[in-house]
């Protein structure tokens, strides 16, 4: 058995001569769907696939079908004669294109058995002398195939040795979507090898030396993995010194590193290639020319055998020495390693004689972040989900690492000026108010990246509705740090009588492979999200948030707005949690100085008064007067004789309906005075300084917001709940009987949610909640009348999708604004996200849903 391996993202060429057997060989390797046939695209463009007029817009239409399959990152097979050059070239150019290796398969068949095979094919009218000549092109020209341009070979010699072929795909060097960290990624060291040391050092790294005392290895803690962004040496006093450590923790498995121009250069010079010795080059060679034979043999062999980046942590995080552009990551060519080692110049060059870098970060919009260094700057600043981590040391900067996920710098000082810039790092970049909210950042359609879910768009649309509530309602934009998403119903119910139901919520996480989900009884109230610092007397507020005002948090609606219009009733609210906090000992335990609660603020009248009054109250007057009035007339009618029963009792009905719904949000209704009345159920912990607990499972969450009620249980209510184990049919009839326990007494239902927060279902995440709301409230929603058959059937068509689709896109984008305010970052990256949901809330879906 003979194996052929592949590379899993390349374009596999077949070459044979017609009758050789590539259809067949294809469709027994390959899916359908991988596999570009010649004939099939003469037939697309001529209805005849044996029209060899048709064959030059075939085979256009077969080179655009593969460029894009392989720009969408799939593997493709082109099943074709190919065995002139010309027609191979081409088919290089598109893989070329793409930036991934094209590979040749060849079967080389015997004539006559070519021959047997297409006679008795009655389509294939053509003469020997095709097959005996298609044979002499490929066969004068397969010693060219890797000068041609493949990267790999594979050259099959007769029948069986065509059927004995297996296929084996192997993964690309950069492909490391495996290893999920933690790392610390490490900026340009340039031969500082003290402070390279002390950074390790600081990073919690216990460096191991060798006999001489010279460090060779550095063990990291807790399982991280350094990596190095590249530029290793020249310049600094130790070249030696750091490729000594570096390349130790790399053959020990304790570091990963990336190529830099610099290494390269380097290479060329010990191989003995014409290069200048500019730039530190020089003092690398001198370095390095007290050290043995042996070593320097060693720094080529490490310096040849760096992979020009890395994709790590499935996607998510990408490192390359000069940056690398969404387009390239993952890819393999010559100009995708020029691009990582270099990055992309305008071709213009500064006063100082440098090349003019083409600013790539500022037009990123990839979902990974991407970790580089090559261009000094004073200090390290996030430019749309990349950062680049040369700061300087050997210009007597300092050594930067950022630790991941964390997001947390970790920086050491240069010890001096090891040499000198031939231009200067200059001031820092100005850093802008991180309270103000530029216009820019919000007007027309924007990209928002998130790491959940890559880059969400926002309509111009929907922008500019946004922009109108956040000008003119919201709270101060120093307190707005995250807005909570809107959930996702549960998917129709099959149940007669019934629009929502909890076995389609169980369904539903049981089919994403969830095995534990966590019901939480809903509160019928106003979604209320509450900002509370430690600090009464707001000291915390202004050192954390810059509010001097004297307010010790916030208090806000869904859409940013102040919950209360007195700010004495949200300080009143504040003094609340904050005791609450402090009596539960939450403070010290969670190591924070303020705490963000997702809440909902009971009744729901203390918010929607005006809602109630102006619509659903005023539905039920209107509808209990005019339905009194037509039965009192058809009474008398039926008094007098007339047949009116059958119409009497639908207006019953229709009364008795319209008293159900005047009952059903009369229950979440009464009287409130500033906070008499008022209670507030909290259901999620939702971040506190530097962490982000969100993600935390949401059997912690209830057990520390049980914690919080007993602390006050006048003033906060406990969330009812139940955990249910998908696969034990007794735990789920339990979690039902409980629904219609809460329903059947008039309450608004249960949010099902995965027991574990955040869960991934392949690349996608699945729904963090689904509301299963019962029949009583959803009187309110959909009217009194929506039991009626003809009323339920029409809702049993509802569309979910769109409200599905939005929920999961604010949900990510919510996590992405907490992720981006617990790491520091400036307000207004995270008023980017915060204000994509706000955005988000005015595409047209079904408010009641």
């Amino acid at each position: 058995m003979r194996t052929l391996t592949v590379p899993e993202l390349s374009l596999v060429v077949l070459v044979g001569t017609t009758g050789s057997g590539k259809s067949t060989f294809a469709a027994r390797h390959f899916a359908p769907t991988q596999v570009l046939s010649s004939d099939y695209c003469r037939g697309l463009v001529s209805d005849d696939e044996n029209d060899q007029s048709a064959s030059a817009d075939a085979f256009a239409l077969l080179h655009h079908i593969a460029g894009i399959r392989l720009r969408r990152g799939l593997l493709t097979v082109v099943d074709a004669t190919n065995v002139q050059p010309k027609a191979r070239a081409a088919l290089v150019e598109v893989a070329r294109s793409q930036d991934v290796l094209p590979v040749a398969v060849v079967l080389d068949v015997p004539e006559e058995v070519c021959r047997a095979r297409n006679e008795v094919r009655p389509d294939r009218a053509m003469g020997p002398h095709v097959i005996a000549r298609q044979r002499r092109e490929m066969r004068a020209n397969l010693r060219n195939l890797e000068r041609e341009g493949f990267r790999k070979v594979h050259i099959l010699r007769g029948v069986e040795e065509i059927d004995d072929a297996v296929f084996a795909f192997e993964k690309a060097y950069n492909d490391k979507r495996e290893l999920a960290g933690p790392f610390d990624v490490i900026g340009d060291v340039h031969g500082c090898r003290s402070e390279l040391e002390t950074l390790l050092t600081e990073l919690g790294y216990r460096l191991v030396p060798d006999a001489e005392g010279r460090p060779v290895d550095a063990v990291p803690p807790e399982s991280r993995t350094a990596v190095f962004v590249g530029d290793l040496v020249d310049r600094g006093p130790d070249t030696p010194g750091v490729l000594r450590l570096v390349m130790g923790m790399v053959e020990a498995g304790h570091a990963l590193c990336v190529p830099g121009n610099h290494e390269s250069k380097l290479v060329k010079a010990l191989t003995g290639r014409k290069v200048q010795h500019r730039h530190g080059l020089a003092e690398s060679l001198e370095q390095l020319s007290a050290e043995s034979e042996e070593f320097r043999a060693r720094v080529v062999e490490f310096c040849r055998g760096l992979v020009s980046h890395y994709v790590l942590d499935g996607g998510r995080l990408v490192v390359a020495h000069a940056g690398l552009k969404e387009a390239y990551q993952g890819r393999a060519s010559g100009r995708v390693r020029s691009f990582a080692m270099y990055g992309e110049t305008t071709g213009e060059t500064d006063e100082y004689g440098l090349p003019v870098r083409y600013p790539w970060a500022e037009e990123y919009r990839g979902s990974a972040m991407v970790l580089y260094g090559h261009t000094p700057t004073v200090e390290p600043e996030w430019v749309n989900n990349t950062l680049c981590l040369d700061t300087g040391c050997v210009f007597g900067g300092e050594l930067t690492a950022l630790r991941y996920p964390e997001r947390a710098i970790v920086a050491v000082p240069a010890e001096r000026v090891w040499y000198e810039p031939a231009k200067p790092l200059g001031p820092a970049r100005a850093v802008r108010d991180p309270g103000v909210l530029d216009l820019g950042d919000v007007l027309g359609r924007r990209v928002v990246g998130t790491r959940l879910m890559g880059n969400l768009s926002v309509r111009e649309e929907n922008a500019a509705a946004a922009l109108e509530v956040m000008s003119r309602f919201a709270v101060d934009p120093r307190w707005l740090v995250y807005l909570p998403p809107t959930m996702a119903p549960v998917a129709t119910s099959a149940r007669p009588g019934l629009l929502e139901a909890p076995a389609e919520a169980f369904g539903y996480f049981s089919a994403a492979g969830v095995a534990r989900v966590v019901c939480e009884e809903k509160h019928m109230g106003s979604r209320a999200v509450v900002l509370v610092t430690r600090d009464a007397a707001g000291s915390v507020a202004a050192k954390r948030f810059g509010v001097e005002d004297g307010s010790t948090g916030i208090v806000v609606t869904r859409t940013g707005r102040p919950f209360f219009d007195a700010s004495e009733t949200t300080e009143a609210l504040l003094a609340r949690v904050r005791a609450a906090v402090d009596a539960a000992g939450l403070w010290d335990e969670l190591g924070t100085d303020w705490l963000l609660l997702d809440c909902e603020l009971l009744p729901w009248s203390a918010k929607a008064m005006g809602l109630l009054r102006d619509q659903y109250a005023a539905v039920g007057a209107a509808a209990r007067a005019g339905l009194g009035a037509t039965i009192g007339v058809l009474e008398r009618a039926a008094a007098r004789g007339l047949d009116v029963g059958e119409l009497l009792e639908a207006q019953g009905g229709r009364r008795a309906a319209a008293e159900a719904f005047t009952a059903a949000y009369g229950r979440y209704c009464w009287p409130t005075s500033g906070l008499e009345g008022v209670r507030l159920a909290p259901f999620q912990v939702l971040a506190g300084e530097g962490s982000v607990y969100a993600v935390r499972d949401h059997g912690w969450h209830l057990d520390v917001l049980d914690r919080l009620c007993a602390a006050d249980p006048g003033f906060f209510r406990a969330t009812g709940r139940r955990i249910v184990d998908l696969a034990d049919g007794s735990s789920v009839a339990a979690a039902s009987a409980w629904w219609e326990e809460l329903t059947g007494a008039g309450g608004e239902g249960m949010v099902v949610k995965p027991f574990e927060a955040l869960v991934r279902e392949g690349r996608r995440i699945v729904q963090p909640g689904v509301k299963c709301r019962g029949p009583e409230y959803l009187r309110i929603i959909y009217g009194p009348e929506y039991l009626e058959e003809r009323n339920r059937e029409r809702l049993r068509r509802r569309s979910l999708g769109r409200k599905q689709s939005l929920a999961l896109r604010e949900y990510a984008l919510g996590l992405e604004a907490l992720e981006r305010f617990t790491a520091g970052e400036p307000l207004y990256r995270v008023h980017e996200a915060v204000f994509a949901v706000l955005a988000l809330e005015s595409e047209p879906v079904d408010p009641r849903l």
